[in-house]
C-alpha cells in the first residue's frame, strides 16, 4: 500500500491489476491485435479507480470512533480496551481498524478488519498486560476504508490520545480482597483460619450488672468488695503491618516478564489493602543501599492511597542491600511491636549467613517474616529427565540449588524466624495465608 496524498492510499490489489495489464501492453505490441483490448482495460481500470475516489471521499461517509480504556492499568494484569465504530453512511463498509499502542508493548502491526452495517455500532475487544510500571501512551486510531473493488483506501484518523499510567495491580488487589471476606474465602488457595482465644486487652474492673460474662469473674476484686466484680475488656487496638522491599540488584532477576520486584509491589498492595480491611494498620519500606520511602502505618481512609502512589514511583537499584541500615531504619522509624514482611531474595546459603545477625535482631523487637523467592526455572529444570551426563552434571547443579533454597528456610525457623518461599506468581495467596495464619495464632 503506498500513500498517494493525504488520506489516500493505492493498495496492493491495484497494483497486482495494473501490473497484469502492462504486461499484457507489453505482449499487444507482439500481436497488434490485442493492441485495442489492452487498451481499454487500462481506461476501465483507471475509470474504476477514479470512481472508487469518488465514492470513498463521498462528503456523506463518516465513521465515529471512540476508545473505552481504563483510567489505571494494573501491572502484570489482563487489561481490557474496547474501540467502539459507528457507521453513518447508507452502504456497508469494509475497513481496517489500526490502534496505535504504546510503544511499550512493541506491537507495530496491530490492524483488525472489520465489516460495518449501516447506522450500526461494532464493538471491537482486546487485551493488554504492561510488564513495566510508568506512562504508556496510546496514539490515534486509524480507520481504513476499503473501495468496492479494493483498489484503492481511505484513510481517516480519530486523535484519540491518551496517557495511561500503569500502577501496582489494583485488579488483584480486588480480587483477594473479595477472596478475604469470610463467606467467600473458599477459593483454592486462600484459608479460613480459625481464631485461636480472643484478642482482647484489659480495660478495668466494674460491679457485675445482669448479661455479663460470668467468666469474666474477678474473684479477687470480689472478695476484697463484697459484691461481684468483673474485668472489663475492650478490642485490641489495630496491629501495624509493614511491608519491607528489597529494591536491590537481586530483585532484578525476571519470571514471565515481571521483575521480583515487581511481584514484591503488587502483593506489598494486596497486604496492605487486606490490612486495612481487617482493622490493622498498614506502612511500607523500601531499601537498598539507603533507605527509599517510609511510610509510618497508619489506617486512615487514604493511606492505600498513599501507599500505591508510593509504590508506582519505585525503582530498581543497582547495588547491594545494607541490612545494617535496615536495622537502624526500623529502630528509630517503627514504634512497637510490628508484623515485618521482608520482601528479597536469597540465591544461596552463604547470602542468608551474610544478613542472619540482623535478621534475628529485628527478630527480637518485632515479628519478622522473610518472604523470598523459588527460581521456578531451576526447579523445574532439576526435575526433568536427563538424557546424558551433561544434563545430569546441571541437573545436579540445579538441585543443589534448590536444597539450598529449603535449607534457608530450615535455618530462619531454627531462630524463630516466619518465613515464605514461593514461586514468584504464587506470592499474594502465600502471603495472605500467611498473615491470615499469624492472626489466627494471636502472634501480632
Amino acid at each position: 500500500m503506498i500513500k498517494i496524498f493525504k488520506g489516500l492510499y493505492i493498495t496492493n490489489r491495484f497494483f497486482a491489476v495494473f501490473g497484469g495489464i502492462i504486461l499484457f501492453f507489453i505482449f499487444s505490441f507482439v500481436y497488434a491485435i490485442f493492441f485495442p483490448i489492452a487498451q481499454a482495460l487500462m481506461l476501465i481500470v483507471l475509470a474504476l479507480t477514479l470512481s472508487e475516489i469518488l465514492f470513498l471521499f463521498n462528503p456523506f461517509l463518516k465513521i465515529e470512533c471512540r476508545r473505552a480504556v481504563p483510567k489505571i492499568f494494573s501491572l502484570g494484569s489482563v487489561n481490557h480496551i474496547s474501540i467502539f465504530l459507528e457507521n453513518k453512511f447508507s452502504l456497508t463498509l469494509k475497513v481496517n481498524v489500526v490502534d496505535e499502542l504504546p510503544q511499550q508493548f512493541q506491537q507495530r502491526k496491530f490492524s483488525v478488519d472489520v465489516i460495518l452495517i449501516p447506522h450500526n455500532e461494532k464493538r471491537l475487544d482486546y487485551d493488554l498486560r504492561p510488564i513495566t510500571r510508568g506512562e504508556y501512551h496510546f496514539g490515534k486510531v486509524n480507520v481504513f476504508v476499503k473501495g468496492i473493488l479494493g483498489l484503492v483506501e481511505r484513510k481517516i484518523e480519530h486523535p484519540l490520545e491518551k496517557t495511561i499510567p500503569v500502577y501496582p495491580s489494583i485488579l488483584e488487589m480486588r480480587e483477594y480482597e473479595l477472596k478475604t471476606i469470610a463467606r467467600i474465602s473458599r477459593f483454592h488457595g486462600i484459608k479460613k483460619m480459625r481464631k485461636l482465644g480472643h484478642s482482647y486487652e484489659f480495660e478495668q474492673i466494674k460491679n457485675y450488672v445482669r448479661g455479663d460474662d460470668f467468666r469474666s469473674i474477678n474473684w479477687k476484686a470480689t472478695g476484697r468488695k463484697s459484691s461481684l466484680m468483673v474485668n472489663q475488656f475492650e478490642d485490641e487496638k489495630a496491629q501495624q503491618i509493614y511491608s519491607i522491599i528489597d529494591n536491590s540488584r537481586s530483585m532484578h532477576m525476571p519470571f514471565n516478564g515481571l521483575s521480583l520486584l515487581d511481584y514484591s509491589i503488587n502483593t506489598s498492595l494486596v497486604i496492605s489493602n487486606i490490612a486495612l480491611r481487617k482493622q490493622d494498620k498498614a506502612g511500607l519500606i523500601t531499601f537498598s543501599d539507603k533507605t527509599g520511602t517510609t511510610i509510618k502505618a497508619e489506617r486512615s481512609l487514604s493511606q492505600i492511597r498513599l501507599i500505591l502512589e508510593a509504590l508506582y514511583k519505585e525503582k530498581e537499584r543497582g547495588f547491594e542491600a545494607n541490612y545494617e541500615m535496615l536495622y537502624h531504619t526500623i529502630r528509630s522509624f517503627i514504634k512497637g511491636r510490628s508484623l515485618l514482611f521482608l520482601y528479597t531474595n536469597f540465591e544461596s546459603y552463604y547470602a542468608l549467613e551474610r544478613v542472619l545477625p540482623i535478621l534475628r535482631r529485628i527478630n527480637r523487637m518485632h515479628l519478622l517474616c522473610v518472604v523470598f523467592f523459588e527460581n521456578t526455572e531451576v526447579a523445574d529444570y532439576s526435575r526433568k529427565d536427563a538424557g546424558n551426563v551433561e544434563e545430569i552434571y546441571y541437573q545436579t547443579i540445579a538441585q543443589k540449588f534448590v536444597l539450598e533454597k529449603q535449607q534457608v528456610v530450615q535455618q530462619l525457623r531454627q531462630y524463630g524466624i516466619q518465613s515464605i518461599l514461593s514461586r514468584p506468581e504464587d506470592l499474594s495467596i502465600n502471603s495472605i495465608n500467611k498473615y491470615l495464619e499469624l492472626k489466627s495464632r494471636g502472634m501480632i
